[in-house]
This record gives C-alpha cells, structure tokens and sequence, in this order.
C-alpha cells in the first residue's frame, strides 16, 4: 500500500506547520511571558526562519 504523493506532502507540511507552532509557543512561555514587543518580534522571526526553511526544503517535495 503506497501513499500518494500528494498526500504525503500534505503530511509532511501539516507536520511542519505543527512543530513551527510547538516551537513558537514554547519559546513564548519559556523566555518572554511579560514582554510584548520582545515576544512580538521573535515570533516574527522565528514564523520567518520557517518560511525561508520552507520554501529552501520543502517546496521541492
């Protein structure tokens, strides 16, 4: 039983989406819970370094 390659790309972003959200959250409540600009500006940062791995990486699947 082979999956689809449609399919697995859809898994393999939705994996991706997920540690992107995993990994955001945990560093807001690990390093900034009281500071909102700071905390504004690295999840910023960090949604665009998943961007730009994104689209170097997965984009080809």
């Amino acid at each position: 039983m082979a999956i689809p390659a449609g399919i697995g790309k859809q898994i393999a972003v939705a994996l991706y989406v997920a540690a992107m959200v995993a990994i955001t959250v945990g560093v807001d409540f690990g390093f900034f819970r009281n500071r909102f600009w700071e905390r504004f500006a690295v999840n910023i940062g960090i949604v665009l370094v998943f961007a730009a791995c994104y689209f170097r990486f997965l984009l080809r699947l």
